[in-house]
């Protein structure tokens, strides 16, 4: 996250009061229980596409900041706002309006034998903080989910998109009230300055729940820093392993739309792994593939020697490690499965793997022994997403192992509570 700010940025910092700011979230939070919270999301969508043109046009601005500091493409196209993107955010909003209300249901019931009465319910966090960095979708999904989960959400995005930010929350707050909801459900942490994080990540009992959704410096910042609960969304260094016995069309159309259909996502293939037996009559097209959409290539020695004319730079142990985030992949040739399996065990950040192969009992064994969110065979990596598993939308990927993980939609944001009606029971 850039740490310079503009005149107008530090101005509206210096009147930004958090405290005041979760105080107004609680009370929101409350007024929900009572709301309905659909109509009030399909209001805020039908909100966000009537205010387009001042969102587009304060997200135009700051794409144009970032391209004129040399910011790489791929983390360009990330804060980027289009009409078809905004749309699709709506209709996302859309669709988590028309999703069964995860609030009030009844997960178990049981009589005891003294004749009490015993029921776990879903009910919402309460107050939910959603730190992240440069994607104004985020913005919308986070707070959409919350909201239909019954949460209010506060939400500190990064500075290069405080006025895309700005133009969404703003939208959103419009769109609430016009539907009689609680505008306070939704907002914004209008301050750049890096101290509002810790601050909103330190406010125990006033926060119910802490997401962060970015890169691994800050998601190692919120877990060192939080003393409020979090659920880590963790950084995605996933691999395409290509098995010897592979559909060649198949497994390159995969590695392609893995590496290259968006790769500045958590869901993008790092490295490529590729069978010995397979390499030497697949591995030269399918570099060379890549080149051709300008994947920078990092390969082991193996790699390089069968690359041909295609340009690979040798590997360094950092590159097995490295979430890109852009068009550069790593690729290493392994005599066997179990070499690919130690491989993806080593470096792997448990985010998404996948495995290209004709062999059932291969597939079964990648699926079974790697340890990662979502695991896929035959598929690309970039389905690990919200929206494409009929959540309606995502507010993260969690790759930790309590309450949620994988893509977290509305039945990853309640939890719950015991209810017990008696006739008088005292306990002896």
């Amino acid at each position: 996250m850039p740490s310079q700010t503009t005149p107008e940025q530090q101005q509206q910092a210096s009147r930004f009061d958090l405290d005041a700011c979760l105080v107004r979230a609680r009370r929101a939070a409350r007024a929900l229980a009572a709301a309905d919270r659909a109509a009030g999301l399909r209001s805020l969508a039908a909100t966000l596409e009537a205010d387009a043109e001042a969102i587009l046009a304060a997200n135009r601005d700051e794409v144009v900041r970032e391209r004129e500091a040399g910011t790489a493409a791929a983390l360009v196209d990330r804060l980027t706002l289009d009409e078809d993107r905004l749309r699709a955010m709506a209709d996302a909003v859309r669709a988590i309006a028309a999703l069964p209300d995860p609030v009030g249901r009844v997960l178990q019931g049981w009589t005891l034998p003294n004749g009490l009465r015993v029921q776990q319910r879903t009910v919402p966090f309460g107050v939910v903080a959603m730190v992240y960095e440069s994607r104004p979708n985020v913005t919308v999904d986070a707070a959409a989910l919350a909201l239909a989960a019954g949460s209010a959400a506060v939400l500190r995005g990064s500075a290069n998109t405080l006025r895309s930010n700005r133009a969404l929350v703003r939208a959103m707050r419009m769109g609430l009230a016009r539907a009689g909801l609680p505008e306070d459900a939704v907002q914004l942490v209008d301050d750049p300055d890096r101290a509002q994080v810790t601050a909103l990540l330190q406010a125990r009992g006033r926060v119910d729940l802490a997401i962060p959704r970015g890169g691994a410096g800050l998601i190692q910042h919120v877990v060192r820093t939080a003393q409020v609960p979090v659920i880590e969304t963790g950084v995605g260094n996933c691999h395409v392993y290509v098995h010897a016995d592979a559909d060649a069309e198949m497994a390159r159309r995969i590695v392609l739309n893995a590496k290259v259909q968006r790769p500045g996502v958590c869901n993008a293939a790092e490295t490529l792994l590729v069978h010995a037996e397979l390499a030497p009559c697949w591995l030269a097209g399918t570099l060379q593939a890549l080149h051709e959409h300008g994947v920078r290539l990092h390969g082991c020695e193996r790699t390089l020697g069968l690359a041909g004319t295609v340009p690979v730079e040798l590997a360094s142990e950092a590159d097995w490690a490295t979430e890109y985030l852009d068009l550069e992949l790593a690729v290493r040739v392994v005599d066997d499965l179990d070499e690919a399996l130690e491989h993806v065990v080593r470096y792997g950040s448990g985010h998404s793997e996948a495995i290209v192969t004709r062999s059932r009992s291969a597939a079964r064994r990648f699926q079974d022994e790697v340890d990662a969110a979502a695991v896929f065979v035959n598929a690309s990596t970039r389905f690990t997403d919200g929206f494409e598993f009929g959540f309606g939308a995502e507010i993260g990927i969690s790759t930790q192992k309590l309450h949620a993980r994988g893509p977290m939609g509305l039945a990853q944001l309640v939890t719950s509570k015991y209810v017990i009606d008696g006739d008088g029971q005292v306990r002896g």
